[in-house]
């Protein structure tokens, strides 16, 4: 199937593997990749040594094109770009809209980049500054999101800007890929439908928690870091959405101490990056600190699959997915579906008329 994605990409099939931290690193991106979809490394809990290895990682396992999702706001955000241009990555994927000189430094370096964005404003942004797509991500989305669905913000943005548009949150199936060709998007992306494959190195009991999800158990909170969080609920969030000022302080600091032993970042690194997440909002101490080191308690779910001690961001999807499928089996299933609704869809335009 051939789209504005697939051609810009050089990707088979126009599908994206969303860049999820602690959950699309080498393994899963050149599965997907070599199933034909683009899969994004996420970079944000990552050294620049660690993503240089990453890289090289993912580039001995494929040789098929594969981008990587980076954090514009990080103080070290050029070394990381140096990154993707010297190791001739084809994407870079922005969460937060990169500067207009970000923008024009990959592009001179021929690397395609597509920015999220949550609203057409930010659409429109980043187009006039030289993105070369959009993801635009609606409020079924995983991880931090936004009030509106995808149905709605898809075709605004589609009719804002002329550049490829790849729709994000809610999507799983082939069905779903048609519905939003038809909105006007080049393509979609999947988080969560990647992450529940048997790829992805989430541990197993961790899958199992997703899989056993309902649709009302996907919860929007902003309990973790005072920004809309779709997640799991879990005992964890209750006791967060429950928590008192000080109480949360506390446990604020302690997490956010294992982060920095992790991460090698400083205290005022840390907190800057907090205030960084905002975005003009009126967060307390301990929701500043626990923006800078959430990335902390996603990893205790993703990586040590301590779904008692972290959080686990999640799709709405998560509630009508129940299987483990490897990449190449979820996409070869995802484009069957995609094609014989299109066929459905044929066949209904020559259907004789009544009379």
């Amino acid at each position: 199937m051939e789209t504005a994605l697939t051609r810009l990409t050089g990707i088979r099939y126009p599908i994206v593997q969303t860049g999820m931290g602690w959950v699309a690193g080498p393994r899963l991106v050149s599965a997907a990749a070599n199933a034909g979809a683009l899969g994004i490394l996420a970079s944000a809990t990552m050294t620049t040594d660690g993503l240089l290895h990453a890289v090289r990682e993912v580039k001995s396992r494929t040789d098929a094109p594969f981008g990587v999702n980076l954090r514009a706001d990080a103080g070290d955000a050029r070394e990381r770009v140096r990154i993707v241009i010297d190791e001739g990555v084809k994407v870079a994927s922005f969460a937060l809209a990169p500067s207009r000189d970000l923008i024009a430094e990959l592009k001179d370096a021929g690397v395609v980049v597509i920015p999220s964005i949550g609203a057409r404003r930010h659409a429109e942004k980043v187009a006039a500054w030289g993105a070369d797509a959009v993801m635009v991500q609606g409020g079924e989305g995983g991880g931090h999101t936004g009030e509106v669905a995808t149905t709605v913000l898809l075709p605004q943005v589609v009719d804002a800007v002329d550049i490829p548009v790849i729709a994000a949150g809610g999507f799983c199936d082939g069905r779903g890929l048609v519905a939003a060709l038809a909105y006007g998007a080049a393509g979609i992306g999947m988080g969560t439908r990647f992450l529940l494959t048997s790829d992805s190195t989430v541990p197993d009991a961790v899958k199992a928690k997703y899989l056993a999800a309902t649709v009302k158990e996907v919860t929007v909170t902003t309990a973790v870091d005072g920004l809309p969080h779709r997640m799991l609920r879990s005992d964890l969030v209750d006791s967060l959405e429950r928590a008192g000022r000080t109480r949360a302080l506390a446990q604020a600091v302690r997490r956010a101490a294992g982060f920095k032993k992790i991460s090698g970042l400083s205290w005022t690194a840390m907190v800057r990056d907090g205030l960084a997440m905002k975005h003009g909002r009126d967060l307390s101490w301990s929701q500043v600190l626990l923006a800078a080191n959430t990335p902390m308690l996603l990893k205790a779910s993703m990586v040590d699959g301590r779904t008692d001690l972290g959080v686990m961001a999640s799709g709405q999807v998560a509630g009508l997915i129940d299987d483990l499928p490897s990449c190449a089996q979820l996409v070869a299933r995802v484009m069957a579906e995609a094609n014989e609704t299109l066929e459905r869809f044929q066949a209904l335009r020559t259907l004789p008329t009544a009379g």
